[in-house]
């Protein structure tokens, strides 16, 4: 396992590779040495061949709360500002550029900055008293970046009275909007996240990467340029060798052995 003050990564296992934020004084807020720190870790594991799936968790009482409100309170000059928020925003592209899914696995709160994260990740299970916010406009800060990844998850009138009114919302309503696939008791949260986990890592890792870059990319087009799109995306597909192994074996009644090719 790293570990450094601000996360730890644990190496695969069975394809599957965690990283856990590890500033539970802050509730996990995530400060300038936090996005650093997180952004080195998804880059690691981008690089690591062993690594199919990654999870992503708090340690202490919750998820994230966001991003830490005395750093920003101690920031001087609109170029700070800027290197904060950029770097968050580099950090939601980092994990949605990258070539493996993302499961966030959250309990406690997730706040602000700390729900965008939940959002931008692919998939996200929770605890049943797990709390989701975008609480920005209360303090007088509205949560535009979080916007980004929120309203690209939930339906607008959700999304926006989430951003308006700055109120949590549970994890059976989350679940219910679409910011979170599913919630769970504690006691069978980490059980759950590992099922999910393993069944994406027993895909071809080469077709879950094509998948995951299409499904972004054709998100921003028009329906034509998408259909457009994702079909030279399938005769490329159609090309690899994992795809000509999985058709095989479904019509040979096998299971596939994937060359992630």
């Amino acid at each position: 396992m790293k570990q450094n003050s601000y996360t730890s990564i644990q190496s695969s296992n069975k394809g599957i590779s965690r990283i856990k934020l590890n500033d539970p004084s802050t509730y996990n807020s995530l400060s300038l040495g936090m996005l650093k720190s997180l952004i080195a870790a998804f880059k690691d594991l981008e690089k690591d061949e062993k690594t199919r799936v990654i999870i992503i968790e708090g340690s202490g009482k919750g998820f994230s709360a966001g991003h830490n409100l005395k750093e920003v309170r101690s920031l001087k000059g609109k170029s700070n500002y800027n290197k904060l928020f950029d770097l968050c925003s580099e950090l939601m592209m980092v994990i949605t550029n990258s070539n493996k899914p993302v499961i966030a696995k959250v309990h406690g709160a997730a706040f602000a900055a700390g729900c965008q994260l939940v959002a931008t990740c692919d998939l996200a299970l929770s605890t049943n008293d797990a709390k989701f916010c975008t609480p920005g406009v209360n303090i007088g800060l509205f949560c535009s970046t979080p916007m980004v990844a929120l309203s690209r998850n939930v339906n607008r009138k959700k999304a926006m009275k989430m951003l308006l009114t700055g109120d949590p919302v549970s994890a059976a309503h989350a679940k219910e909007i679409g910011l979170i696939n599913d919630h769970f008791e504690d006691s069978v949260l980490e059980e759950e996240v590992l099922k999910l986990a393993e069944n994406i890592a027993s895909k071809s890792k080469k077709v879950v990467k094509i998948g995951k870059k299409a499904f972004y990319k054709q998100l921003e087009m028009s329906l034509d340029k998408a259909y457009k799109y994702t079909s030279r995306v399938m005769s490329e597909n159609m090309m690899s060798l994992d795809a000509k192994e999985g058709i095989s074996a479904f019509l040979e009644k096998r299971t596939p052995k994937w060359k992630d090719k």
